[in-house]
């Protein structure tokens, strides 16, 4: 199969970061580039979450623009190519799936994740740890997440989910205990943690949650925007009370798509 268009992709980059290219590309190194890999992923699950295709379809251009542009700065500086990528990621997937590649017998879903870990403990044999892996550059929310699950993984795990909500009360309490602000910090981290686990018992991605309360939040305050009489700043706290009533009635729709 041939694919011109990823080929020109890769010529393109390869001109914009070469001498006569753009300065912008030419000063541009992994590091000052990790901030536009979180963003474009993000775009990416944005438009997977509003189920639109054509914006998803662009967005994931803008990662694969990322990852051709930190292989063409490896390349000049003879680390590694696109192809290497490509190799090395290849490699990997026919390594970890040998009930497709190989002649290993699976029978759910379960078993071929139980040999995934498996397949990947023997890739990586330097990590003695359960908690060795934990990506460091994803969010808190994530990292917690994924703590929680490696630890659940080898029986590290509350006994029901109610006890689940006694832990999050126990937390909360904690927090209103604690008397200085660097209490009260790690005491709030307990209280998102434990609710991290909360979601996770409920098979809820708790990112995912916040991303959409967050935009749920946004479009009721712009409503709120839209239907005040004055400006913001000179509400009363019953204003305030209605218009986020109106609003949450307005917005109702919105999100719950």
């Amino acid at each position: 199969m041939n694919y011109p268009n990823l080929e020109k992709l890769i010529e393109i980059i390869s001109i914009l970061r070469s001498e006569n290219g753009c300065k912008w590309d030419r000063e541009q190194t992994h590091a000052t580039l990790k901030r536009n890999m979180l963003e474009e992923a993000y775009e990416a699950v944005e438009a997977i979450d509003e189920n639109n295709i054509n914006h998803l379809k662009e967005e994931l251009g803008d990662v694969l623009l990322q990852v051709v542009l930190h292989s063409q700065i490896a390349k000049e500086y003879n680390e590694f190519t696109i192809e290497d990528v490509a190799k090395q990621i290849s490699d990997k997937l026919i390594h970890r799936h040998p009930h497709v590649f190989g002649d290993i017998k699976v029978k759910s879903t379960d078993e071929i994740l139980d040999n995934w870990e498996k397949l990947k403990k023997e890739e990586k044999p330097e990590r003695t740890s359960v908690m060795d892996g934990i990506t460091k550059g994803q969010s808190a929310l994530m990292s917690a997440q994924k703590i929680s699950k490696k630890a659940v993984k080898v029986g590290f795990e509350w006994p029901d989910e109610n006890s689940l909500y006694d832990c999050v009360l126990s937390e909360i309490r904690e927090f209103k205990e604690a008397k200085t602000k660097e209490n009260k910090e790690e005491e709030l981290g307990d209280i998102l943690f434990a609710i991290v686990n909360l979601a996770r018992w409920n098979k809820i991605e708790a990112e995912s949650a916040l991303l959409k309360s967050n935009k749920k939040f946004i479009n009721r305050f712009k409503a709120m925007e839209q239907n005040a009489n004055k400006e913001l700043e000179n509400l009363t706290l019953e204003e305030w009370d209605k218009l986020w009533k109106q609003a949450k009635k307005q917005t109702a729709d919105i999100s719950h798509t």
